[in-house]
């Protein structure tokens, strides 16, 4: 049965969360507008007899709502697709989660969509990454390329492009700057390319290449066109991994994601995995870079920037040492809020006694940030349904917590990403394995799950 007014509840789980327990006074529910409730709206499932994932959501001028996914199913829900590859998936719903419209695109292999954004045009952008060179794909230059797709207000393919080279490139996350343009980022190959794929103006050298490992952060500008206008890789000898990233005030950027690199671009590893940034200007020149972290694997996963022009990174942490101050679990979302300079303003963890993570934040009407991901803890007022539970949490500009929901059934259930409604409500999307407790059905192996919160 579904949890309802856990505004109440949420006052309790703040004994749970290690680092917020410390905080002055009495959590509140914060400012919300009157008719906010904190229940369930509704959850919807959609999918077919395999798999599916939704990994991104926006709202149209219209009130509808458009999400992105990825889809290998031929039936239910899904149509115009022949062939069980995965390809890209893209879903139109009206403001109650009814289905308005759905298509597809990819080419006969493996195709997969990992963001998707409104475009000032009123149409939207996609970005994933391709092993096709056929269909809607129109080229490949290896194992996977980065594959950025613009779509018209009806979901048709104005433009397409491919990056990348011979071994595996995925772009993970693409925004519009405020210029027009658009920045993708993701990882590719540095070895594999020959160390291609770095317009910096210096000459490509085989010991460049070899010292780069085969995950480096790699970002590229585009005109509205798609037509590149510079492109960036930064990392060292190991595993370097960027899922996001957001505009700095003077046209720059900021990217990023997790490293286990010690060298090259990174000199201040902290341990294992840590969290990873890289500061950009306007022409891709690096200003600066930091690790973030302990001696365990810490993974950043989304960035916001706040009001006061500093910017707040979430991900998990598995660390008790080094940057991070608690840790309640085997791992917790861990919340780093930082200034444009890279320093760290506050950090803090949220979680039970399991594994808990934080995939990605995005900052509320009423200054407050909504953060979702996975947990599989039980927490004050919340029994773990299963394996792993779908969780949003909301917090204040000063990290203290102010809302906790747990969504799931007795299987597997992830949210990747969530909206504010136009009507101030809130918008989960991810995927569930789950047809029991607070999943209403599932069709398949995995199905695309969708939660809204009133």
């Amino acid at each position: 049965m579904i949890l309802k007014n856990l505004l109440v509840v949420s006052i309790i789980t703040i004994a749970l969360f290690g680092a917020c327990a410390t905080d002055d006074g009495v959590n509140l529910p914060g400012t919300y507008p009157e008719d906010f409730l904190g229940e369930i709206d509704f959850v919807k499932t959609f999918g077919g007899s395999q798999n599916e994932t939704l990994v991104a959501a926006v709202q149209t001028n219209d009130g509808a709502y458009v999400f992105m996914g990825t889809t290998n199913s031929t039936d239910g829900d899904i149509t115009g697709k022949n062939s069980d590859d995965d390809d890209f998936w893209l879903l139109k719903t009206t403001q109650e989660g009814e289905l308005i419209f759905n298509k597809v695109y990819g080419g006969s292999n493996t195709d997969t969509a990992t963001s998707l954004i409104n475009t000032a045009d009123g149409g939207f952008i996609v970005c994933g990454y391709s092993q096709s060179s056929d269909g809607d794909v129109s080229n490949n230059e290896g194992f996977q390329d980065y594959w950025i797709t613009k779509l018209d207000a009806q979901g048709n393919i104005s433009w397409e492009k491919t990056h990348g080279f011979a071994g595996s490139d995925q772009a993970l996350k693409i925004i519009q700057t405020a210029r027009g343009n658009f920045f993708v980022t993701g990882f590719f190959d540095v070895s594999a390319s020959g160390n291609q794929g770095n317009d910096d103006g210096k000459a490509a050298t085989a010991s460049k290449a070899t010292l780069h490992g085969v995950g480096e952060f790699w970002g590229i500008l585009m005109d509205q066109n798609g037509d590149t206008i510079w492109r960036r890789y930064f990392g060292g000898s190991s595993n370097d991994r960027s899922y996001d990233v957001v505009e700095t005030d003077d046209d720059g950027f900021i990217i990023i994601g997790s490293s286990e690199s010690v060298d090259f671009d990174i000199t201040d590893n902290k341990g294992s995995y840590d969290y990873w940034m890289v500061r950009v200007d306007s022409n891709g020149n690096k200003l600066w870079a930091k690790s973030l972290g302990g001696s365990e694997i810490d993974q950043g996963y989304g960035i916001t920037k706040t009001e006061d022009g500093n910017f707040i990174i979430v991900g998990d942490t598995r660390s008790t040492d080094g940057d991070v101050s608690a840790l309640n679990g085997n791992a917790d979302a861990w919340v780093v809020k930082f200034s444009p300079d890279g320093n760290i303003i506050w950090e803090k963890t949220y979680g039970g006694a399991a594994f808990d993570s934080a995939k990605s934040i995005v900052g509320l009407q009423n200054g407050n940030f909504a953060i979702v991901g996975n947990t599989r803890s039980s927490m004050d007022g919340f029994i773990n349904r299963g394996q792993n539970d779908a969780w949003i949490f909301i917090i204040d500009a000063n990290g203290t917590l102010k809302f906790n929901y747990i969504i799931g059934g007795t299987s597997l259930d992830f949210a990747n990403a969530i909206l504010e409604t136009q009507d101030n409500k809130l918008l989960l999307v991810g995927s569930t394995e789950s047809n029991d407790i607070d999943i209403p059905e599932n069709k398949g192996n995995q199905d695309a799950l969708l939660i809204k919160i009133r």
